[in-house]
């Protein structure tokens, strides 16, 4: 399993320093309580590991920040949110698959490791 990759998000700070450092994040927003957003944390971070191996991956907890869900228009769960060099090229919101989001990271992700 590589939930180790994940990097949990407890400030916008660090979601911004994030955001500017690395070419390709994804941002997970979701809840503890919510088991969509639980299931889908580990098997996002498998697909990235397998297939998308530069990209780093954010986990945003919506309940304990907000504030920070709020600033990025995030108002149900779960939310996933395809950031290359600090623009939104993909956002899937409640009802999506991993093939969408693999679609989605494809092309961009493609640009990037060729440079």
């Amino acid at each position: 399993m590589h939930t180790d990759i994940i990097t949990l998000i407890d400030s916008p700070e660090i979601l911004e320093s994030m955001l500017t450092e690395h070419a390709a994040v994804l941002l997970l927003f979701g809840a503890p309580d919510c088991g969509v957003c639980q299931t889908l944390k580990p098997r996002i971070a498998e697909m990235l590991a397998q297939a998308f191996p530069q990209m780093r991956m954010a986990y945003i907890d919506c309940q304990a920040q907000g504030e920070i869900a709020a600033s990025r228009n995030v108002f149900a769960l779960p939310v996933v949110e395809c950031v290359f060099y600090g623009k939104t090229f993909g956002r899937f919101s409640k009802v999506f698959s991993l093939a969408d989001i693999r679609g989605a990271l494809a092309r961009p992700y493609g640009l990037i490791v060729t440079e």
